[in-house]
């Protein structure tokens, strides 16, 4: 319970310290000072009515202060929904995305004012404190209320995707900073927030497989068309979205180097759309790319689109039409994986770990990190090293061997040693 302490002072005069434990317990000691021991008992009693915490809406030293207004404010979950309905560029289906962030993870956003009140969000109240407050809950999640071991109303967030939502709601925020109509803010809370780390849950999300290891998962692909498939995505290191939407008019098989052009990719179809996916394009601009084959690619490839028109797909399921992941995933891949590992594949790979194999070969074969990432279609060569950088490191020895001969001296060791005067 709180208490009063009065404090002489050298020239006579005496306050009055309300002193309390906050929270009750062994919380830590709060204090504040009053001229009169009327006031200190109005605010020892408040302190007591709201269990050991601070008043609502007090600021120690000041006393009651609501924080000032901002003309033209607005809650954070309309402000960012208008800024995603604004946003250029885009198809609906990645704005259907962002929107569902907003409504399930911006809701989690609360500000926490001075006194220690939490109030609802709003674009110019969140402070860099609250942005960091989002990221811890976001990482911790929400135990199911029984305690129930491993169950959850809302379980922890991977670091990515934390990531993820914490770039959105920068950019939400940028807006308001950048806005030259509404002074909302000066500053974007989310500059410097300390973000988990990514590094590990990535190389533990990535299987590489060794040449024989893919061999075993697919000798057990009895399908040929789909046999097919599964090597052209290890061996070309293309998404599942772009390798099965390539075509026929895709294709240059008389070019001194036979190629494949990145023209297109399957993309998510708004939610209610009449088709679950669509032709649009590709992940980025870079992944607008060439992709030149193999002798044996190109054989493929030319056996696949003899006699096909120009928009016909070059791998094609069972009833002549594009293959759909889920379709491929349940009915090819995951048969073929579960009979390897029955007998004995050590790994569990997906099929995205198809183009992770593909960019672990050609680093194996010292392909430089900038022709792979031209190859892959990154956007960034940041993005490339993230991933893969860590594979490099068998490359030790070339660097060594590099740099032993890039430094080596003009005259051999021998001949340097016949040089230096000899001393009788």
């Amino acid at each position: 319970m709180a208490s009063i302490v009065e404090r002489p002072k050298k020239n006579g005069e005496t306050t009055f310290q309300v002193k309390w434990r906050l929270g009750g317990g062994n919380g830590p000691v709060q204090t504040e000072r009053f001229a009169d021991p009327e006031s200190a008992e109005t605010f020892k009693q408040l302190v007591n009515l709201h269990k050991q915490q601070w008043p609502p809406g007090w600021v120690r030293g000041e006393g009651f202060v609501e924080e000032a207004e901002v003309p033209n404010d607005a809650p954070l979950l309309d402000y960012a929904n208008r800024y995603v309905d604004r946003l250029t560029g885009i198809d609906d289906r990645t704005r259907e995305d962002y929107r569902r962030e907003i409504r399930l993870h911006f809701t989690l956003i609360h500000h926490t004012q001075a006194s220690g009140t939490t109030v609802p969000a709003s674009i110019a109240n969140i402070t860099s404190d609250d942005v960091a407050d989002w990221v811890r809950a976001e990482e911790t999640g929400e135990p199911a209320p029984d305690g129930a071991k491993g169950k959850w109303l809302r379980p922890p967030a991977d670091p990515k995707s934390i990531r993820n939502r914490h770039g959105l709601l920068f950019c939400v925020m940028q807006a308001a900073v950048d806005s030259k109509h509404q002074q909302l803010r000066t500053d974007n809370p989310c500059k410097g927030s300390r973000l988990p780390r990514v590094d590990d849950h990535v190389e533990e999300e990535m299987c590489f497989l060794e040449r024989d290891e893919y061999a075993r998962v697919a000798a057990e692909i009895r399908d040929p068309a789909a046999r097919l498939l599964a090597d052209w995505l290890v061996g070309t290191g293309m998404r599942w979205g772009e390798a099965s939407a390539v075509q026929v008019r895709d294709c240059n098989l008389t070019a001194p180097r036979p190629y494949v052009d990145v023209h297109r990719a399957w993309k998510k179809a708004k939610a209610g759309s009449d088709a679950s996916f669509f032709l649009g394009p590709p992940k980025t601009k870079k992944a607008r790319r060439r992709i030149f084959l193999t002798p044996d690619q190109a054989a493929v490839v030319r056996e696949q689109v003899t006699g096909m028109p120009p928009e016909a797909f070059v791998f094609r399921a069972a009833q002549g039409g594009a293959w759909r992941h889920s379709n491929f995933y349940h009915r090819k891949w995951q048969p073929a994986v579960a009979a390897a590992v029955a007998k004995g594949l050590p790994k569990r790979p997906r099929i995205h770990d198809l183009r992770h194999t593909h960019v672990a070969w050609l680093i194996n074969g010292r392909i430089p990190l900038p022709a792979i990432q031209l190859r892959l279609g990154h956007e960034s060569i940041q993005t490339t090293v993230d991933r893969y950088g860590h594979l490099v490191d068998d490359l030790a020895d070339d660097v060594l061997a590099a740099v032993e001969a890039a430094m080596a001296p003009v005259v051999a060791p021998a001949q340097r040693l016949a040089l230096v005067p000899q001393v009788s």
